[in-house]
């Protein structure tokens, strides 16, 4: 027995001296916590951005919170108070402050207190501003500044007025442009401030030529992305903007603009070499979501940024759901501007099983010159060859072929595409077949695509969602499946099935119609973190005559996940306008849906 006590007493020692330290930790943070300070801090005499200012640079304002404030460290900062709130108010011209600063104890509680006196603003007596150099009679530079005789000297106007100067000549290629004299002289007895703004401009640049080094691609492409001429003026926006082009191009890694030494002459131009370092030719993409009408859905997307030196590019895309499986190539080649103008050939193979336009498959060829213009609109004109075979629901109508000319205009604003605060998507397409001629019937179609979304108050996201369509034609019956309007859905009407809305036929079978008016209004508040609640009411339907009968009403309730991928939206929506006899109360659908707001 003896033996064995021995061998606990080691690990007996061990247990008493954690314990031991632990005790002391304890008692180390409840004397911290009762010794901590309640620090209050006043400012007086000053409001609006002076205040403001005063504050933020006021470090006793600052540390006024911090748990490890001691009396020692307070003292410290009170006596750091007067120059601190000095140098604040200088830049308003203040440069007679008088202060009255406390520091006040009552029991465990401190007060520090500090009264401004505002003296007169020290204003501009002269303004001193000159241009030398080779741009000293150029109508871009200003005439004058915006700083005048007797005006209260602010610090910001005056470095507001050296920041047009410079500006001014960034834009006119004076790219050696310095300042010989920059300073403001106070006068604090006479309460005055003289002004001395001298700059020297220098010559003049032009841009010269550009010659590329990226041997995977041909030079005659990559000129394509320059949108200047030799000869222009040298400004760095012009730079920025060839190197914004070239990289959203997705051809580089990285893109250098190095310019080159001036020749030798009277001309001052300079040639820019442009180094690039070519992007992995291949890239990959896995992806999985989920939506009610869908269900899940596995993405696999290939994409080969370049082809060829031609920049041609391909881009596959493989999508495997329960109700549609989907097969696309895009084959695109750049055109006059490559940045903005493309041509796409997009041939797809798609497969579908019980959904609103029924089991079957169709085949489509789409060829499409798609450019983008600098106001963000994106603009698809081209041909669509679509061959479907569907059965309808049960009813085999047989295969359709056509080829019919479509137009789209689309443009997406966006603060943030995955959880949109200020933004909306707009699309309007216009497209239609002449019988006879390569299509089964003739017809007109055009439809108006919208979703805004507006934050407001503090944790509120307004979403508004609309889609109008109309088809021109003598019968519904006369279009393939796929040409006529369903309503119902996840994106459309929720408390319904994906396209379980619109005319019937005589079976009660949906057959879709002419037109399409559907639109939705929702309230979204931010509860904590990423989690957000929703109220939300879905209206409208597809018709197939203009006095169609009363639109159908959803409403409903809503959780929200913001994920990294974008929302995870969870909806519980109520059918309201189905027939309550037959159903005792109005039938809900959940729907959940993943992915961003835009």
């Amino acid at each position: 027995m003896p033996a064995l006590s021995a061998l606990h007493l080691p690990q007996q020692r061990r247990r008493r001296r954690w314990q031991g330290c632990l005790l002391s930790w304890v008692l180390w943070w409840f004397a911290s916590a009762v010794s901590a300070l309640t620090l209050e801090v006043t400012v007086t005499g000053v409001t609006g951005a002076e205040r403001r200012n005063v504050l933020a640079q006021l470090g006793i304002y600052q540390e006024r919170s911090d748990r490890e404030l001691t009396p020692a460290r307070l003292d410290y900062l009170h006596r750091l108070a007067p120059a601190q709130i000095r140098d604040a108010l200088i830049p308003f011209g203040f440069y007679q402050t008088q202060l009255d600063a406390t520091v006040q104890q009552h029991g465990d509680r401190w007060q520090a207190h500090y009264h401004i006196t505002l003296g007169a603003p020290v204003t501009i007596s002269t303004v001193d501003y000159q241009l030398s150099g080779e741009g000293a009679t150029d109508p871009i530079f200003p005439v004058s500044l915006p700083l005048r005789r007797g005006d209260v000297l602010q610090h910001s106007a005056y470095e507001a007025a050296k920041a047009q100067v410079q500006a001014c000549a960034a834009r006119a290629g004076y790219k050696d442009a310095h300042w010989l004299i920059h300073q403001v002289q106070v006068d604090p007895a006479t309460n005055h401030a003289a002004v001395q703004l001298h700059l020297a401009t220098g010559p003049r640049y032009f841009l010269g030529a550009v010659t590329f080094q990226s041997p995977h691609l041909d030079v005659g492409l990559l000129q394509r992305y320059v949108t200047f001429h030799a000869g222009a003026l040298y400004t760095p926006n012009r730079l920025i903007q060839l190197q914004s082009r070239l990289l959203g191009s997705d051809y580089f890694r990285s893109v250098e603009l190095i310019p080159q030494p001036t020749p030798p002459g009277p001309a001052h131009w300079i040639p820019i070499t442009v180094v690039t370092t070519p992007s992995l030719p291949n890239h990959y993409r896995l992806g999985l979501g989920y939506a009610t009408d869908l269900g899940p859905r596995l993405r696999l997307d290939w994409q080969r940024r370049y082809l060829n030196r031609w920049g041609h590019r391909l881009r596959t895309a493989l999508s495997l759901a329960p109700t549609e499986s989907t097969l696309m190539l895009d084959y695109r080649i750049p055109l006059h501007d490559p940045a903005r103008d493309y041509l796409s050939i997009k041939p797809q193979f798609s497969v579908t099983e019980e959904t609103a336009l029924g089991s079957g498959w169709t085949q489509t060829l789409q060829i499409a010159h798609i450019s983008s213009t600098a106001t963000g609109w994106r603009r698809s004109l081209g041909v669509d060859y679509r061959y479907e075979d569907l059965d309808g629901n049960g009813r085999d109508l047989g295969a359709t072929n056509e080829l019919v000319p479509t137009v789209s205009w689309a443009k997406t604003l966006t603060d943030d595409p995955l959880l949109t605060q200020h933004g909306y998507r707009l699309k309007y397409s216009l497209l239609g077949g002449l019988e006879g001629v390569l299509a089964e019937a003739t017809y007109l179609s055009g439809e108006l695509q919208y979703k805004g979304i507006q934050a407001f108050a503090d944790h509120y996201r307004l979403i508004v969602r609309g889609d109008l369509g109309v088809t021109l034609t003598a019968a519904v019956r006369d279009l393939p499946l796929s040409r006529r309007f369903y309503a119902g859905g996840d994106q459309s009407l929720r408390g319904w099935g994906f396209g379980t809305l619109g005319p019937r036929t005589d079976d009660n079978r949906v057959s879709g119609g002419r037109y399409l008016a559907v639109g939705s209004i929702e309230i979204e508040r931010q509860l904590a973190g990423r989690w957000s609640s929703a109220l939300f009411t879905d209206f409208g339907n597809a018709f197939d005559r203009l006095n169609a009968p009363a639109p159908e009403l959803s409403a409903g309730i809503g959780v929200r996940w913001a994920s990294p991928l974008g929302q995870i939206r969870c909806d519980l929506a109520f059918a309201l306008s189905e027939d309550p006899q037959r159903h005792g109360v109005p039938p809900a659908r959940l729907h959940l849906v993943i992915g961003p707001d835009l």
